[in-house]
């Protein structure tokens, strides 16, 4: 650990960003508004300089001023909170699957989202293989026409009971790299949204369309099971 510290280049931060968060950090758990001269006495900012900053995170939704000059905490805040919250239940449902849907196909399990024009992979259990796909949790890939991708596309915008009658899981062989195949199913939750997609991929040569047809019973019972641990009704 010391080693890596050492390692770690020496950067430093932006002022006003950290005059930004300074604020909205100062917001603890019990307040409701707050009055500028509160804020100014949390932060030991000057109040125009507050006034200044509340007008950035007024823009994003992150502070709202009230009528009588208060400020508190805005929806996008309440947003941020209930992602970071949810980021936990959803690792501890999903990533127990994962590892089980690994160790029972040999190939790679994973969990992805779509950020726009890109899927990011959220969460990953190894195959036991040594041949194996080497994206980690954290890596963005394409919204190509890989399985995964087809999947968070497709059912970004249906509803979970619409999956039943989908041919689900989709396969996909050499679309993102020529030596990869994958099958993926989507994962829905609370008012039947889509929440990402799980998926199985590996080597082209080992994950054929063949094999991927008998995989596909365990990935979309899986999938469903998760849909309903997560609040979907099916």
């Amino acid at each position: 650990m010391a080693k890596e510290a050492r390692a770690r280049p020496n950067l430093e931060g932006v002022a006003s960003a950290d005059r930004v968060l300074t604020v909205l950090t100062a917001f603890r758990r019990g307040d409701d508004a707050l009055e500028l001269s509160e804020l100014a006495r949390r932060t030991s900012l000057v109040k125009s300089t507050i006034m200044r900053l509340c007008i950035s995170l007024e823009k994003f939704n992150l502070i709202e001023r009230l009528d009588d000059g208060r400020y508190r905490l805005g929806v996008e805040a309440a947003r941020i909170g209930s992602v970071y919250q949810q980021s936990f239940a959803l690792e501890e449902r999903i990533v127990p699957v994962l590892e089980r849907l690994a160790a029972e196909s040999f190939e790679t399990a994973s969990f992805y989202i779509r950020r726009g024009n890109q899927r990011l992979c959220l969460f990953r259990a190894d195959s036991p293989s040594p041949l194996r796909m080497n994206v980690r949790p954290g890596d963005m890939r394409p919204m190509d026409e890989s399985a995964i991708a087809q999947v968070l596309r497709i059912f970004g915008d249906r509803r979970a009971t619409e999956s039943s009658t989908a041919q689900v899981p989709l396969y996909s062989s050499g679309i993102t790299d020529p030596h990869v195949a994958s099958i993926a199913m989507p994962v829905f939750g609370t008012e039947q949204r889509l929440i990402g997609a799980i998926a199985l991929s590996g080597p082209a040569s080992r994950l054929t369309a063949e094999r991927a047809e008998t995989l596909k019973p365990r990935l979309r019972e899986a999938g469903e099971r998760l849909s309903s641990e997560l609040g979907a009704q099916l």
